[in-house]
């Protein structure tokens, strides 16, 4: 695992570079404190900062082929480096290393772009071919490794964080209006978008060849359609040994290795998985909540168990204000994901004990676990009977009254929430569970000069198109698809990317094999979800290993009581982030409607816990931005 850096120009520099890569390559440190390196040459800088897991004594980077002609940096890594390594061998390549990057670097040589169909694994790298004067920047088919990138007809940066870039004098750094109103909608801000203009972030599945001040986008996987076998013992086992041979080759480590277990069914599989692989004790990592509609603590106790592991766990309290500011930094642009929190807290909390960890995300994604899924096929099967005027007016405007409940999830909470999507679109009603700020609320919301700035443009139309592209898959598949390529990548990922690299740990994650993916999404609805149950065919495949607690145990996700916590211990930093000078100094808001919905949320009128937060890590960023770019 490392944090890499480049920048690449037309004419060359003569080396003037080199600053603007160390200082790029130093605040990737936290990516890779065991190691760094660079490569300077006329038109090429790479930096690189390694986080050493395989070939811990001869895996340095930058590294490069027999005669110093192609080089190669990599985040990330190659899970069958060793057979990609042998057939490399057998045609012809020497190697000096038993690195999976060199692998990387040999596959570029003997397949040059279509190096990224043979590689198995997480990474994001860059290759810098001198006899071609060409640079290709690869990310792998899930998107579970980062890239961003800038670049004109003159030169290309780029770096894993947007950081990185921000080091460089030429990036350019105004705020991407549209960026924004993703963010406040959806919490985070989809690809290739980033918070700045001209930034793009490399989207999964995709390469970049940047030759001669021209650029090249290619996408060189998409999740295909398929036709698996209907018989359900064969869906099972196959499903089985997809999982198992996944689970094996993440077990590749020179360094300590643990799982991040929270309890519920997928991570609570990867222990069951290595259990049958590992002949050593398994370490696992917890953490929970003092509020028990929050914490699923009993659950991980009894896989771990059940297993006996090493078990290790700790609980979260309110006091994350101190946090708040650390972790603002470490994700260079607006994310409004509470649980970064816990996620930054366990990795921290693992990392005293092992480098590498195993995860269980990506499983609600690839076995229909989301509760919008059942929401939309209750959505589509009983409420599109309903009138019109009923199901978008009249029953969001009853349920908007009800106060919300003080649970993490109840009836309440999840019929207000159910019938808020009515009122979208219908080729937007799946994001019923993920807009938290909908066009009414920002009429009232945004300043008259962003609402102008924005020019009308409040759609999302990306996640239309995506639902064209799914179009002749089953309705469940065509969610999956949409969610494996927004939230899934652009959420998910990107806090477990930023929060483990932030504690220096790696974190893995068996369940997005592409393979896997691409057997889960093709299976029929009646597999994921069936009778109002989710995961249908992962609870069968792990029934005779999982205690039947776990099995049965409905999702609960991976969150944190912001709502509480803003109206306890919270509520100073809101009050002060939030404040009407404040609002009305940066401008993008209006401090009336601010200030209305800190009332309503205080009152316990309304649960506003998401947009708040939103605007708080807005502010926060705003004033932290002035660093970055400084």
């Amino acid at each position: 695992m490392c944090g890499i850096c480049g920048i690449v120009t037309v004419q060359p520099d003569g080396m003037k570079s080199r600053e603007t890569i160390q200082r790029m390559s130093e605040s990737l440190t936290h990516r890779g404190p065991d190691d760094f390196g660079y490569y300077y040459d006329d038109y090429a800088s790479f930096g690189v900062r390694r986080l050493a897991i395989i070939d811990l004594a001869t895996g340095h980077q930058p590294i490069t082929n027999e005669n110093r002609s192609i080089w190669l940096i990599f985040n990330g890594e190659i899970y069958n480096y060793q057979e990609l390594h042998h057939q490399l061998v057998a045609k012809g390549h020497k190697f000096t290393t038993h690195s999976d990057s060199e692998v990387i670097l040999h596959a570029y040589e003997e397949y040059q772009e279509q190096c990224v169909d043979h590689l198995l694994g997480m990474f994001a790298f860059a290759i810098w071919d001198s006899g071609q004067n060409s640079l290709l920047l690869a990310r792998d088919r899930i998107g579970i490794k980062p890239l961003y990138y800038w670049c004109n007809n003159q030169q290309i940066a780029f770096g894993s964080e947007l950081k990185a870039l921000l080091h460089h004098a030429d990036v350019p750094t105004r705020i991407d209006d549209k960026a924004l109103d993703l963010f406040l909608s959806l919490e985070y801000i989809p690809g290739p978008w980033t918070i700045f203009e001209e930034v793009k972030k490399l989207l999964p599945g995709h390469y970049l060849v940047f030759k001669n001040g021209s650029t090249r986008l290619e996408k060189y996987w998409d999740i295909p359609t398929l036709t698996p076998s209907s018989n359900k013992q064969g869906n099972v086992r196959a499903l089985l040994e997809l999982m198992q041979n996944s689970v094996h080759q993440h077990l590749v480590s020179d360094a300590p290795l643990g799982v991040f277990l929270s309890g519920g069914i997928d991570s609570s599989s990867i222990v069951a998985l290595m259990s049958q692989i590992n002949g050593e004790k398994i370490k696992t990592f917890s953490i929970g909540f003092e509020d028990h509609t929050y914490n699923e603590l009993p659950y991980a106790r009894a896989v771990a168990a059940h297993f006996h592991t090493e078990h290790s766990e700790e609980i979260l309290t309110p006091d994350i204000g101190s946090l708040f500011d650390l972790l603002i930094g470490s994700l260079d642009e607006p994310f409004g994901d509470f649980s970064l929190f816990p996620t930054y807290l366990l990795a921290k909390f693992a990392g005293q004990a092992v480098k590498v960890v195993l995860t269980g995300d990506g499983g609600d994604e690839i076995f229909g676990g989301y509760d919008t899924y059942l929401a939309q096929k209750i959505s589509t099967t009983y409420l599109n009977r309903l009138p019109g005027h009923l199901r978008k007016n009249i029953m969001p405007a009853v349920f908007e009254r009800i106060q919300p409940q003080s649970a993490k999830k109840g009836m309440i909470n999840k019929l207000k929430r159910l019938t808020e999507g009515e009122k979208l679109p219908d080729s937007l009603r799946h994001l019923r569970w993920m807009i938290f700020l909908d066009e009414g609320a920002k009429a009232q919301f945004y300043s008259p000069e962003f609402h102008a700035n924005l020019n009308g443009n409040h759609g999302f139309d990306f996640v239309t198109d995506l639902f064209a592209r799914a179009s002749k898959r089953e309705p469940l598949a065509q969610l999956q698809y949409v969610d494996i390529k927004t939230y899934l990548v652009d959420d998910i990922l990107t806090k477990v990317d930023r929060m483990s690299m932030a504690s220096s740990v790696e974190a893995r994650v068996p369940l997005l094999d592409h393979r896997i993916v691409e057997y889960c999404v093709n299976l029929p609805t009646s597999k994921k979800i069936q009778r109002g149950k989710t995961k249908i065919i992962l609870r069968q495949a792990m029934r005779p290993y999982l205690p039947q607690m776990v099995i049965d145990k409905p999702k609960e996700g991976f969150s944190v009581p912001i709502k509480h916590w803003l109206r306890g211990p919270l509520k100073p930093l809101m009050l002060d982030l939030l404040a009407s000078k404040r609002i009305t100094d940066h401008g993008y808001f209006d401090p009336a409607t601010v200030s209305r919905w800190v009332k309503e949320h205080l009152d316990g009128k309304v649960n506003h816990s998401h947009r708040l937060w939103s605007i708080m890590v807005f502010e926060r960023w705003l004033e932290t931005k002035k660093t970055l770019v400084s």
